[in-house]
């Protein structure tokens, strides 16, 4: 009885700690589509760093933050860097939270040239209520990113992709179609 109960309660923990840090420093993303090759590949699993550029606190409803303890902030904020490889909520779909993948091009303050008009993007320094970032993916076939949805809050990035945990290409059955080679590969 005794040896139960304590073979259960290791169960509880071990489960209590695997969601923690899920939540609060690591989580695992599927790639899907084609718009970050060669870097990744449609069905790789890919490590995010949550802290990357600090914990996100506050939930995320839509543009503004509401509801939660805390209203959004970022813990321990570090700044998001030119080249980066994000991982970020859509951010015009708030029911599913979709998450995408893209390599940040522009950070806050840069002037962009949109359809002929200079446009800077927003950033806290000029007033506005959230750093704001261009992100685009590398491919030619090209998932939604900056191109489509606009810049891109800081309250929708998830934080930094930074390891192939592995691989599988999407259309194989799940027995076989798994590119080893790429297995732990960092970025």
């Amino acid at each position: 009885m005794r040896s139960t109960l304590r073979l259960l309660l290791a169960v509880v923990m071990s489960v209590l700690l695997m969601l923690a840090i899920r939540a609060l420093a690591f989580t695992i993303y599927s790639v899907d589509g084609e718009g970050l090759q060669p870097v990744f590949l449609s069905g790789d699993r890919v490590m995010v760093n949550r802290w990357s550029y600090g914990l996100r606190t506050g939930i995320r409803t839509s543009e503004k933050s509401v509801g939660g303890l805390f209203s959004y902030g970022r813990l321990c904020r570090q700044p998001v860097r030119l080249g980066d490889i994000v991982a970020y909520e859509n951010p015009t779909d708030s029911v599913r939270r979709r998450v995408l993948f893209g390599r940040v091009a522009l950070l806050p303050g840069d002037t962009l040239c949109l359809n002929g008009r200079m446009i800077q993007l927003p950033s806290i320094a000029n007033c506005a209520d959230a750093d704001y970032y261009w992100i685009e993916a590398l491919g030619e076939k090209n998932p939604l990113d900056s191109r489509q949805l606009g810049y891109i809050s800081e309250r929708f990035i998830i934080g930094r992709a930074f390891m192939v945990v592995y691989s599988h290409q999407p259309e194989a059955p799940f027995w076989r179609g798994y590119r080893t080679e790429r297995w732990m590969m960092k970025k």
